[in-house]
């Protein structure tokens, strides 16, 4: 695993209200690195972030809106962020208080990253 992504995974992780941050294979779904606390499901993630992705991209590509590059799903309990960028997903999983617009910056640096990788 690319020293790269690890730091831009432990930046994402000092964003106040982040429970996890994972790199994602954008085809299979599959975590190619995470940081994660104990309660969370990596694979679950991974795999719901890939096909939520792919699914929002198709919704974009059918209306003609262009590429999406960042899904924000706001739920109960928390947010799931997803950036979306090249052959890696960046995901986080956070608290309902998380400063999205910090997750969201630290998440494009992340997205970046991958191509330093």
């Amino acid at each position: 695993m690319s020293e790269h992504l690890i730091r831009s995974l432990d930046r994402l992780s000092r964003v106040r209200g982040v429970k996890g941050s994972m790199y994602v294979a954008a085809e299979d779904g599959l975590p190619v690195a995470q940081l994660l606390m104990e309660d969370v499901n990596g694979k679950a993630l991974a795999a719901f972030a890939a096909s939520l992705a792919r699914k929002v991209s198709g919704a974009s590509a059918a209306t003609d809106s262009g590429r999406v590059k960042f899904i924000q799903m706001q739920a109960a309990n928390g947010v799931l962020l997803i950036c979306l960028g090249g052959d890696l997903l960046v995901a986080v999983i956070a608290d309902a208080m998380v400063n999205v617009g910090l997750a969201r910056l630290e998440m494009m640096r992340a997205a970046e990253a991958q191509g330093a990788a």
